[in-house]
């Protein structure tokens, strides 16, 4: 068994005897370099108003009747401006007899240790505690890695933690929209906690830290305002200490820096002398997070009292950093009015041992149970359980360790060096925040990289922050959402449409054309027409049938043309009502099957004509042969087929379907059917070959006999065929709106109607007005005719 052993000399300690002891930590002095004993170190004038907290609030608790009566509460308390100086004092406070025993005894009523000021300095000293679970309780350290219990068991703080602090910064700059900040902090484990929280909470938000940087005593502060500037960066979050923050002010007042806004964290935002000092109005605005001031009753007594003096006045007694503590020049005003922002957190950290100790013993209203001995881990245990009112706030912790209480202020500094209420937050739910700086500001500062873009626009990354972007406009057909995302342009459905720069889509006007549209009855109407004047035909051919009109138009033939017309009217129907997958093969099937029989049937009879007036006589055997083997039904039956084949693998490998047409029209649907080009191009090539050779064999007949010339009609309904699909095709391709569907079916229509109109029309006028016309020996007489004048 080891033991080490403590050597005495003179501490930095002031002690009070009683039945059971506390242990206070406070850094009267800051040593910011090297400690020097030939010169005085700053005297901390609100660590020394901490320090006389508890020592009132222990003169308090001892003077209570209700609260542990008959049992006297004694304190140690060490300035611990240096672990270098102040480190044995603590090796003492635990140490039993001189000596450090890990598995000996604990220290003789040591209960707990109240300290330290900063987290860096806990944490040096903490370990010591945490082995034989000493409660130490901070009123200060607020760094999130005390939250750990495995590390820091008997660890428990009254002040609220650094993440709670950095939520309020962060709602704070929410508030204001301030995106574009900088953030300065002690260059130790409490700043760097604090950089990781607020890195951490800003991760999904649109705030951007510019520019970041650690202070301490060798820090080149003209260079950090010249970046910050450059940068451009008009917020500033000082996560630093009292002692750096006077640093960093009186550096930014030499430096001119104007016009920036300085966010305080609860270290520094009741500072006494910073809002008073000179030149400190040009630095721009102060906001900050504070605890809030309460008032202790009897603490101004206290400080006014002979008891407090008397450790002025015993300097020799009483030595702060191994110096002699000289405070003749310290007036109680100056105590009482020093910075007031741990001195809650310090008399609630007394007062939660003195109930947990209370309730350990057992104590009634007038005794304790003196029988018992008294651990650090019983008190512990109590602790943990606090529950107990302390000037009209509920004290209890988490089950880290950590206040679940209260609320922090946000504080402004005016213009006349005074700290004011502006706003506050509290830490339970429904954690209220509120805020207004419109009394005391006439323009809120701005502190962005980019400008907000304009409503319609997204942000494109401009760098390594976000919050730096140059703004694009949306395009048609698509939306910026920027609560969810600001950085794309989504695009609408086909079911939507949107203009230029918008925010939301809009659902597109479904149009097709109705059965109900005058076009569409037009047509129908149309359709129903021609039925019947093919029907009528069909009739006064079939009782004229015998007639030399009916023989010369084709004879049996012209029944097989009018029933090929009827059935590709058809497709006419179709073109109207909302497409179907029936309707959108209907619209092409009946007029592409039956027209092509009316074709061949043209190009046959144009053929007969030609071969009986002009091949016949040169080319005999042929002629023979065209007879004998009925060569034109041959070829109608020929046609048919193989048009009937290219339609069935073409609408077998993609049938047309219904399409939504909404490329050329942004805020409408145009319903149609969409063909594919590949699968029906061979019938159609099919279709304008037969026209064409038609065409051919007719225009080979325009000088037969005027009265029997069928070659020149034919000629004359092709070339009508022929410009209508070319007038069909050039709008088609300079319009694609609802009505396409109406002239499609118009064209369909229009080349039904040239075959009967001016085929067929003509030979029934004759039947019935000219009858005289319709003999053979009329006919007999023009091909005489014909005859002796081609043989001339």
């Amino acid at each position: 068994m080891s033991y080490f052993e403590i050597s005495w000399d003179k501490m930095s300690t002031s002690k009070l005897d009683g039945d059971y002891l506390l242990g206070g930590l406070f850094d009267i002095h800051h040593v910011s370099s090297p400690l020097r004993l030939d010169r005085p170190e700053p005297f901390i004038l609100s660590s020394y108003r901490s320090f006389q907290v508890m020592r009132f609030a222990v003169e308090e608790i001892n003077n209570s009747t209700s609260l542990l009566p008959n049992i006297s509460v004694g304190y140690i308390l060490f300035d611990q401006c240096s672990d270098r100086y102040s480190f044995p004092s603590m090796l003492n406070l635990i140490s039993v007899a001189g000596l450090l025993d890990p598995w000996g005894d604990l220290p003789k009523n040591l209960m707990a240790v109240i300290g330290s000021y900063t987290s860096s300095k806990t944490m040096s000293v903490a370990p010591l505690f945490m082995m034989d679970l000493i409660p130490m309780i901070s009123y200060s350290a607020s760094a999130s890695a005390f939250s750990q219990k495995k590390a820091y068991p008997s660890f428990l703080r009254t002040v609220h933690t650094n993440k709670d602090v950095i939520e309020i910064i962060v709602r704070i700059l929410k508030h204001f929209k301030w995106h574009w900040v900088a953030f300065l902090y002690d260059d130790n484990s409490y700043g760097d906690d604090g950089r990781e929280l607020f890195i951490r909470k800003i991760q999904d938000t649109e705030i951007c830290l510019a520019y970041t940087k650690g202070l301490d005593h060798q820090t080149d502060y003209p260079r950090i305002f010249r970046q910050i500037n450059t940068l451009r960066v008009h917020v500033i979050i000082v996560f630093a200490s009292e002692w750096m923050a006077e640093v960093l002010f009186e550096s930014a007042i030499q430096q001119n820096v104007t016009n920036k806004v300085w966010l305080a964290t609860d270290a520094w935002s009741l500072n006494r002398k910073l809002p008073k000092t000179k030149g400190i109005r040009n630095v721009g605005t102060v906001l900050g997070v504070a605890a809030p001031a309460t008032t202790i009753p009897g603490f101004s007594d206290f400080v006014h009292s002979a008891k407090a003096v008397a450790l002025c006045e015993n300097a020799e007694q009483e030595t702060f950093c191994n110096q002699v503590f000289n405070c003749s020049g310290l007036s109680a005003a100056d105590v009482i009015d020093a910075d007031p922002t741990f001195s809650f957190t310090v008399y609630a950290a007394v007062y939660a041992i003195a109930h947990a100790l209370h309730k350990t013993l057992q104590c009634g209203a007038s005794s304790c149970n003196d029988n018992m001995t008294v651990y650090p881990h019983m008190v512990l245990a109590e602790l943990k359980k606090s529950n107990f009112t302390l000037l009209n706030q509920t004290i209890h912790f988490d089950e880290n360790g950590d206040p679940n209480y209260g609320f922090y202020l946000i504080v402004f500094w005016n213009h006349n060096g005074d700290v004011q209420e502006v706003g506050y937050y509290e830490f339970y739910p429904p954690f209220l925040f509120r805020i207004s700086l419109t009394n005391f500001l006439q323009q809120v500062p701005t502190s962005v990289c980019s400008q907000e873009c304009p409503i319609g626009h997204k942000k494109k990354p401009e760098g390594i922050h976000r919050c730096c972007f140059n703004c694009e406009i949306c395009q048609n057909g698509t939306f910026i959402n920027i609560t969810e995302d600001p950085y794309t342009c989504v695009s609408c459905t086909d079911a939507e449409w949107s203009a230029e720069g918008s925010t939301s889509c809009s659902l597109r006007v479904v149009e097709f054309v109705p059965f109900t549209d005058t076009g569409a009855v037009v047509l129908t109407v149309a359709a129903w027409a021609l039925v019947g004047l093919n029907l009528a035909v069909s009739v006064l051919f079939a009782i004229n049938f015998n007639t030399p009109v009916v023989r010369s138009a084709g004879g049996p033939m012209c029944f097989l043309i009018l029933i090929c017309l009827t059935l590709s009217s058809l497709s006419v129907y179709f073109y109207f009502g909302q497409p179907t997958a029936a309707s959108c093969i209907l619209r092409f099937l009946p007029f592409l099957l039956f027209y092509i029989v009316c074709l061949a049937c043209f190009v046959v009879r144009s053929f007969q004509i030609v071969c009986i007036f002009k091949i016949a006589a040169k080319l005999p055997k042929l002629y023979s042969w065209w007879m004998k083997y009925h060569g034109q039904w041959l070829v109608i039956t020929v046609s048919f087929a193989i048009q009937a084949l290219l339609l069935i693998i073409g609408y077998s490998y993609d049938p047309p379907k219904p399409f939504n047409e909404t490329f050329w029209y942004r805020d409408k649907i145009v319903l149609g059917c969409d063909i594919n080009l590949n699968a029906t191009s061979t019938s159609v090539i099919f279709l304008s070959s037969l026209c064409f050779l038609c065409f051919i064999f007719s225009y080979m007949g325009k000088d037969l006999p005027k009265n029997y010339n069928e070659a020149k009609s034919i000629t004359f309904c092709l070339l009508l065929l022929i410009l209508t699909w070319i007038a069909f095709a050039t709008v088609y391709l300079l319009y694609n709106g609802t009505y396409i569907q109406t002239l499609n079916a118009l064209a369909i229509l229009s080349s039904l109607y040239s075959f009967l109109w001016w085929y067929f029309i003509p030979k029934c006028l004759i039947i019935i007005f000219q009858p005289q016309r319709n003999t053979q020996q009329y006919f007999q007489g023009l091909i005489q005719s014909y005859t002796k004048t081609i043989s001339q």
